[in-house]
């Protein structure tokens, strides 16, 4: 057995489906509460029409299976996730910094949090490629306009 196999998951890492879960509570809420996130008039709407219990579960599942755990993520991809939304670089700047500022909150490590954070970062474009071309998109210098 390699040094490599018997590397724990970061699943099991950040302390499993538990762990991940109490996580991303914390994450939710700052999202949610985030004012540079809600400037974006697109991640306001998503906030005002997906309940706050409802996102929680879906990020944790998410979450659970990118991490290495059980594959429970109901979800769409996430292209198709981000279709109906608009968002720039900044737009997921935001995001990926609440997210580092949530993982440090929680007391996550910091290989643990640069690997999570790996995985945030390595599905960029599939969370900015409907956005390209539009104003306040991806490839734009202006904030999204609803």
């Amino acid at each position: 057995m390699t040094e490599q196999d018997q590397t724990p998951s970061l699943y099991e890492r950040l302390g499993g489906a538990m762990g991940i879960a109490a996580i991303m509570d914390v994450l939710t809420d700052r999202l949610y509460e985030n004012a540079s996130a809600n400037l974006n008039p697109y991640v306001a709407k998503m906030h005002e029409v997906n309940s706050r219990p409802g996102f929680k579960w879906m990020v944790t599942a998410w979450s659970i299976e990118e991490t290495g755990g059980p594959k429970v993520y109901p979800g769409r991809n996430m292209v198709d996730a981000h279709a109906d939304m608009v968002s720039s670089h900044f737009d997921f700047d935001v995001v990926a910094l609440e997210i580092a500022a949530t993982l440090s909150f929680c007391g996550v490590a910091p290989k643990e949090a640069k690997e999570y954070l790996a995985i945030i970062e390595s599905y960029r474009a599939d969370v900015l490629t409907h956005s390209i071309g539009k104003p306040g998109g991806a490839d734009s210098l202006e904030r999204p306009q609803d």
